[in-house]
C-alpha cells in the first residue's frame, strides 16, 4: 500500500473542499498533525475513521485506496450547443413541427445567460440540456412535436420565471411542463416530492419528458455533482422513475421508446450503484 499517493489524495480532496489541515482535523475530531501526518504519508488514518474521512472529503474508500492513479484525459460531456440548435431546427422544419420551432426561439432568452455545471472547468450553455434531450427523441424515431417542444420547454418555467400559459404550446405541452416544473410546489411542504412524482405519473406526456430528462442528467452528472449528490441521484432514480418508465410502456407507439430509456437508464442507475 502505497501511503505517500493515499496521503497525497488526502491532501488533493481537502484543497478541493477549501479545508485547512485544523479544519479537516476538527470536522474528524483529530489534531491538524495527525492530518499532516496522514498527507506526508508517515501514518494512515485509523480505520474507524475512515468511513468520515470520505464523507467529509466527498471521496469513495476505493479511490482513495486504489492501487493505480488514473490520469484520464477528460473531455467534455455536453454536445457542440450551435450545431444542436441547427440540427433540431432544421429537423423540425423539415418535418413540421410549429411548437418546437416557436419553442426554440425562446431557448437564448431563457437559457442563453445560464451555464451548465462542471467541476472540471468546462464551459457550456445550458441550452445544452434541452437541445441534448430534443436530439436524444429524434434519435430514437420520435417525431412528436408535442414531446419534442415539451422536453425543449422542460426547465422555463422552473428557471427562467416564465408560466405555463406563455409559451407558444398547447395545452397538452403547457400541462406537462407545468407538472415537471419543481417550482410549482412548496419543498417545505411534507411529502412534496412524492406527491410531485405521483402527479407525473399520471400524464403520459410528462413521464416521456421527466424520463429524457433524468437520462440526459444521470449521463453528465459525475461532471457537475459531488459524490453525495450523484448517491442521492442514484437512489432517487431507483426508487421513483421504474413506476415512471411502466407509463411509457403502455403507451403502444412509444413502445421502443420506451425500452431505450429504460435500458439508458437503468444501466448507468446500476453502474453508478457499482461504482460509488
Amino acid at each position: 500500500m502505497n501511503n505517500k499517493l493515499i496521503g497525497d489524495r488526502i491532501k488533493a480532496a481537502r484543497l478541493a473542499k477549501g479545508l485547512s489541515q485544523e479544519q479537516l482535523g476538527e470536522k474528524l475530531g483529530v489534531s491538524f498533525q495527525a492530518v499532516s501526518t496522514w498527507e506526508q504519508g508517515k501514518f494512515l488514518p485509523d480505520s474507524d475513521r475512515l468511513p468520515e474521512l470520505a464523507k467529509v472529503l466527498d471521496l469513495s474508500l476505493d479511490s482513495l485506496f486504489a492501487e493505480e492513479e488514473k490520469n484520464w484525459e477528460l473531455k467534455p460531456v455536453n454536445y457542440d450547443v450551435s450545431h444542436m440548435f441547427t440540427f433540431v431546427k432544421g429537423r423540425a422544419q423539415m418535418l413540421g413541427l410549429p411548437q418546437t420551432l416557436a419553442v426554440m426561439d425562446l431557448l437564448r432568452p431563457a437559457h442563453g445567460a445560464q451555464q451548465r455545471r462542471s467541476k472540471y472547468g468546462f464551459e457550456c450553455s445550458y441550452m445544452a440540456h434541452p437541445l441534448t434531450m430534443a436530439c436524444h427523441t429524434l434519435a430514437m424515431g420520435l417525431k412528436d412535436d408535442d414531446v419534442i417542444a415539451a422536453a425543449l420547454a422542460h426547465d422555463m418555467v422552473e428557471d427562467s420565471h416564465m408560466k405555463p400559459d406563455d409559451l407558444p404550446v398547447n395545452d397538452r405541452v403547457r400541462e406537462a411542463v407545468r407538472l415537471v416544473s419543481k417550482n410549482m410546489y412548496d419543498p417545505n411542504e411534507p411529502d412534496w416530492e412524492k406527491q410531485y412524482f405521483a402527479n407525473i405519473r399520471k400524464n403520459p406526456l410528462a413521464c416521456i419528458v421527466k424520463c429524457l430528462d433524468r437520462t440526459n442528467n444521470l449521463a453528465g452528472m459525475a461532471d457537475a455533482f459531488s459524490r453525495k449528490r450523484m448517491i442521492q441521484y442514484t437512489e432517487e432514480t431507483d426508487h421513483y422513475y421504474p413506476a415512471l418508465l411502466d407509463v411509457l410502456k403502455k403507451v403502444p407507439e412509444w413502445n421502443d421508446v420506451w425500452w431505450l430509456l429504460r435500458y439508458q437508464m437503468m444501466t448507468m442507475t446500476e453502474a453508478f450503484k457499482r461504482l460509488l
